[in-house]
């Protein structure tokens, strides 16, 4: 959406504003859509630096890099917050809500009932939400209580400002939880002209109808080389209590779209969290199954894109990928039904990263998150490492095992 920017008085630039992106499923840093194709998120200096000079063997297997952009508040007459990033065209256009916008609309929709209700149960009240919280928890209580298992609707009807109904598209509550605590965050420890620097990156789900993503924390040691004796503790301890330790990959949050009820079936972090090694490979069969049967087409497109992530991992001397995540992608919309005598979709070698010739068994594989993401020559960095990265190798090499065991049907 473009709008004026009134951030300051006289400055006519025009702006882009940032919407919620409603398919983010984990991480707590808000992930903020800048348009169909772009993402953008908090510039941390360290993850600028590591796509900057991406070792080109690893580019296939991360979202492409696309520079960075200038972002402040921006506050409405009625007094609704939201992002906005300039400069881009000029634009005189007074400011709207677009009623295409599903992001933003939800969004609105969320501040007018904290506002205008002062409830506590604000986020119970969103039409796209199937949660309940008890009057004297607060809504992101409700939201992160990981006993919950949140059930998105994949879209509604919903009527624009003429009174036609309009689809509207559905969204993870995670994602609009982190971009509700960003806002907070800002508004009380900067000032209201502030500008903050974002990444632009790549939308690696921007292709899919109904994108399905597993959110996977990999790795035996999430904290990185700079983390105070606290953080390091609190981090050990999570990844001890967890299959980080016996497996070196945990669930961080997942969504999996259910064609027998139109809705996305929404996991968080804290039920990855509890889960067995048991409990992991009932959810990575979980996040392959779509309410009716499971997509076995899938598994060994996604089994070739992790073997060859792995030797590409195994080839990278110094790396640490310290709290990085990997991404799972596929679409919950199925393919059309094969013509006689056509190759199953296992059977056709996948081209280019989400595609596949015939446009059959959509999947990608990505990493993300380098905020603490170490090797040599990364600037001010006091401790190097030699090899590849053990612990994200022995996550991948398990992970890789229990999908086979599922596709073998053990």
């Amino acid at each position: 959406m473009v709008v004026q920017n009134s951030a300051d008085a006289g400055d006519m630039r025009a702006g882009v504003q940032l919407e919620p992106f409603l398919h983010q499923v984990g991480g707590h840093m808000s992930l903020m859509k800048y348009d169909e194709h772009t993402v953008c998120k908090p510039l941390i200096s360290r993850e600028q630096r590591f796509y900057e000079s991406l070792p080109l063997a690893m580019k296939q297997f991360t979202p492409q890099y696309k520079g960075t952009i200038t972002v402040h508040l921006w506050k409405d007459s009625t007094g609704h917050l939201s992002l906005v990033a300039n400069p881009v065209k000029e634009s005189q256009e007074p400011f709207k809500v677009s009623t295409e916008s599903a992001a933003m609309a939800i969004w609105q929709t969320l501040q007018q009932t904290t506002s205008s209700s002062g409830s506590a149960c604000a986020l119970a009240q969103w039409p796209h939400a199937q949660l309940a919280c008890s009057p004297k928890e607060s809504p992101a209580k409700a939201l992160l209580r990981s006993e919950t298992h949140l059930n998105a609707p994949a879209s509604s009807l919903a009527e624009d400002t003429n009174g036609n109904q309009v689809e509207r598209k559905s969204f993870n509550p995670w994602g609009l939880h982190c971009h509700q605590a960003h806002l907070t965050r800002l508004c009380s420890e900067y000032p209201e002209n502030k500008r903050h620097r974002f990444l632009l990156l790549e939308n690696v789900v921007s292709q899919y109808t109904h994108p399905c993503v597993l959110d996977l924390k990999m790795g035996t040691r999430q904290h990185g080389d700079d983390a105070s004796e606290e953080k390091k503790a609190r981090h050990m301890r999570k990844c001890a209590q967890s299959t980080s330790a016996c497996l070196g990959v945990r669930i961080c949050g997942m969504q999996v779209y259910q064609t027998d009820t139109k809705y996305f079936l929404c996991k968080d972090k804290y039920y990855g969290r509890k889960l067995s090694v048991e409990g992991f490979r009932q959810a990575l069969y979980q996040f392959l199954h779509n309410g009716s049967h499971l997509r076995r087409e899938l598994l060994e497109p996604i089994l070739q894109q992790l073997r060859a992530l792995l030797s590409v991992i195994r080839s990278q001397s110094s790396y640490r990928f310290y709290s990085s995540s990997l991404l799972i992608i596929y679409d919950g919309q199925e393919p059309p039904e094969r013509a006689p005598g056509s190759p199953h979709p296992q059977e056709v070698p996948q081209a280019a990263h989400g595609s596949s010739p015939g446009g059959l068994t959509k999947v990608d594989v990505r990493m993300i998150d380098f905020a603490h993401t170490t090797y040599k020559g990364s600037w001010n960095e006091h401790t190097t490492y030699d090899g590849p990265d053990p612990g994200y190798i022995f996550g991948l090499e398990n992970l890789i095992r229990i999908l086979q065991d599922i596709q073998e049907g053990e």
